[in-house]
């Protein structure tokens, strides 16, 4: 048998790590000497550990590594390191997100772009059918799953849409922003009525009369600062106030455009002059 600093060595862990998994029950010593208390390792015990360093560096937290240790067979440990490669994906998107973001920042100082003024013109919004798929998803971000069975659904129903620049739309239902469990809707301006099926509307959009609209150009980044820099348009605009569902029109997107820095998107957001009632 092995003494700990042995094992250690031979096993490139740190003694301080085999004490703590000893104290958390991962791996017990083989034996320890009941005259000069050394813990002492076996060879047999080599696999455990190997696979527990294997785990550690996959990010297992020593729960997991422990409940992957009790159930270790094929099948189990396939299906724990799919969930664990899909957590570590989204774990790195998040981060992908967070860099892009801090790019934006780092621009926005270079150039003294934090921006507090936006273009704003106004439209009157005609009602028009849509085909819709409503869901609550995780975030916002995963609003491109929506607009991929959208399309694909179109594709399978051989469903005639308009064909135009704008005639997509995303409208977000939730009262204010979320930042998980976003109730949002997606949908494409069609010629006509259709049958509703596995969660696909077809329903005719509310009217606006007074929507207040800003172009977005760049990576969806962007919108963030684009509705930041709305409030501050609100304010110099005290004779107005938001009213109902906002909106985004993408004119350019990913299913148009490999570039972001090409895209396109409209913000669209309904006021109202605060002197007047809504009917």
């Amino acid at each position: 048998m092995f003494k700990i600093g042995e094992f250690s060595k031979l096993m490139q862990v740190s003694v301080r790590m085999l004490r703590y998994y000893d104290e958390i029950g991962l791996l017990k010593p083989g034996k320890i000497d009941k005259y000069s208390g050394y813990r002492l390792y076996s060879i047999e015990q080599i696999p455990i550990l190997q696979k527990i360093i294997l785990l550690r560096d996959i990010k297992f937290s020593a729960p997991e590594i422990a409940f992957a240790l009790e159930h270790w067979d094929e099948h189990f440990m396939i299906q724990q390191l799919e969930n664990k490669k899909e957590k570590i994906q989204a774990e790195i998107r998040l981060e992908e997100q967070r860099i892009d973001k801090i790019k934006i920042a780092i621009n926005a100082f270079k150039n003294k772009e934090i921006i507090t003024n936006c273009n704003v013109s106004f439209k009157s919004i005609p009602s028009f059918i849509i085909l819709s798929l409503r869901k609550v998803i995780p975030t916002y971000n995963c609003e491109g799953i929506l607009w991929t069975e959208l399309s694909r659904f179109v594709e399978q129903e051989h469903i005639e849409i308009v064909r135009q620049s704008n005639n997509n739309l995303a409208i977000y239902h939730d009262e204010g922003h979320k930042d998980a469990d976003v109730d949002v809707e997606v949908g494409v301006m069609v010629k006509k009525i259709g049958k509703n099926k596995d969660g696909f509307t077809f329903r005719e959009t509310e009217k606006i009369d007074r929507m207040a609209c800003m172009m977005v150009y760049g990576p969806y980044e962007n919108i963030g600062l684009a509705y930041q820099s709305f409030a501050y348009w609100l304010e110099q605009h005290a004779q107005y106030k938001m009213t109902g569902l906002n909106r985004q029109v993408c004119h350019r997107g990913p299913f148009e455009e490999k570039n972001p820095n090409n895209y396109l998107t409209e913000i669209q957001m309904p006021v109202i002059e605060k002197s007047k009632k809504i009917h």
